[in-house]
């Protein structure tokens, strides 16, 4: 099984994922475009058992309710999402990845979060909240 690798900009915090992500998304809802103050952000979703940190200890922040976001301490790096409604995976920043190019992104959500200023891919699936299912 291949492993993916990836961690924080200063090099605290490395992780690995066994095999290929479930998805690979665009999320610009207000949430992740606050804690990666970007105008979106790009999730992997992997099955959570299949992560693993190999170095540093993240540090988590409860966002909303049911939710966990970590991210370095020491230098800031958004890097995971987990969610009470969603407890077999966890989203790792593609950003955080060592080759970020792997996974390219196959849908757009919360596209009704979207600035007016970005453009979306109308190549991409798109869904003005959470596609369906995915709760």
């Amino acid at each position: 099984m291949k492993h993916i690798e990836g961690g924080c900009l200063c090099g605290a915090v490395r992780f690995r994922a066994a095999g290929a992500p479930l998805s690979s998304v665009i999320c610009h809802c207000r949430t992740c475009r606050r804690a990666g103050a970007a105008p979106s952000v790009a999730w992997l979703t992997f099955d959570r058992g299949s992560v693993e940190v190999i170095r540093g200890a993240p540090r988590p922040f409860a966002s909303s309710p049911g939710v966990v976001r970590t991210f370095c301490a020491d230098c800031g790096s958004p890097l995971t999402y987990a969610s009470d409604a969603r407890p077999n995976v966890i989203d790792v920043t593609t950003m955080s990845l060592d080759d970020e190019s792997l996974f390219p992104p196959t849908q757009e959500e919360w596209v009704s979060h979207k600035l007016v200023w970005q453009a979306t891919d109308p190549s991409l699936l798109q869904y003005p909240q959470d596609p369906p299912g995915s709760s």
